[in-house]
């Protein structure tokens, strides 16, 4: 990129920066006059920059007035959610760590897969086999079973229908299978596999619900599978995704 198209970008940013600072608190809304010199941007500047926000739902128009509109209450919706997660998580995930000595794993389920949003790593434990961010398939994870096994029936159909030939082979192809599995999971409160991502792993994850049984995220304790049991470990990991659904609901009421 060139010096001149990189300094044209920063300044467009700034332009618009400086038309969403210039509401401030106007639930009122503001007219386009009132916006440019708030914004302290020429008329015309400000005309056009909220013209495309106005396209893109960043702002909201009703008659001459302007208001901050539902897409950046959407995206901050989207930041809350897991920033409110992972505070609420890194206590009980650190205890779970310390109880266990093995890596503690916190995804939430987005679509079709797991995108991982915290990991409180064991004090014996080599690097994580997956990072912060990253995503894999629900369907083959013990994290994304988890919380599949607590989703709506149309959740569970999507993932299926979805789903790819398998994953490293290793990744159950029959619905019917999956089905199975899932049921188990309910039953028990735990899923429970050899990890695709790192052959000589075992996952031992429960499902952390939210209000009417629905799963907010998962809780997982990764390991070597020499040293991780997981008919020892299973209570643990169930205490820690019951004791994060009530301190999550707990904020949600207050």
């Amino acid at each position: 990129m060139r010096t001149a198209d990189w300094t044209d970008s920063v300044s467009v940013l700034d332009r618009v920066t400086a038309v969403f600072d210039a509401f401030g608190d106007h639930d009122e809304g503001l007219g386009i006059s009132e916006l440019a010199r708030r914004a302290n941007l020429p008329k015309s500047t400000v005309s056009r920059i909220a013209a495309d926000l106005v396209t893109q739902r960043f702002l909201d128009r009703d008659g001459d007035r302007l208001y901050l509109g539902v897409r950046l209450f959407e995206l901050a919706m989207a930041v809350e959610r897991p920033r409110r997660l992972r505070h609420a998580a890194l206590p009980v995930m650190s205890d779970l760590r310390d109880v266990t000595g093995h890596s503690v794993q916190l995804a939430v389920l987005e679509d079709d897969d797991v995108v991982f949003v915290m990991i409180v790593r064991g004090g014996t434990e080599s690097k994580p086999a997956v990072r912060v961010g990253e995503r894999l398939p629900a369907r083959g994870t013990a994290l994304g079973k988890a919380m599949l096994a607590y989703s709506p029936q149309s959740v569970v159909e999507l993932v299926i229908a979805g789903a790819p030939a398998g994953l490293d082979g290793r990744v159950p192809c029959d619905p019917a299978e999956l089905r199975r599995a899932l049921a188990d999971i309910r039953k028990s409160g735990l899923a429970i596999e050899k990890e695709a991502s790192a052959n000589d792993s075992v996952c031992v994850a429960a499902p952390i619900l939210g209000l009417g049984g629905v799963p907010i995220a998962a809780i997982s304790v990764v390991g070597s599978a020499p040293g991780l049991v997981p008919e020892r470990i299973g209570p643990a990991v169930r205490a820690a995704a019951m004791a994060l659904g009530r301190r999550l609901g707990a904020e949600h009421v207050r």
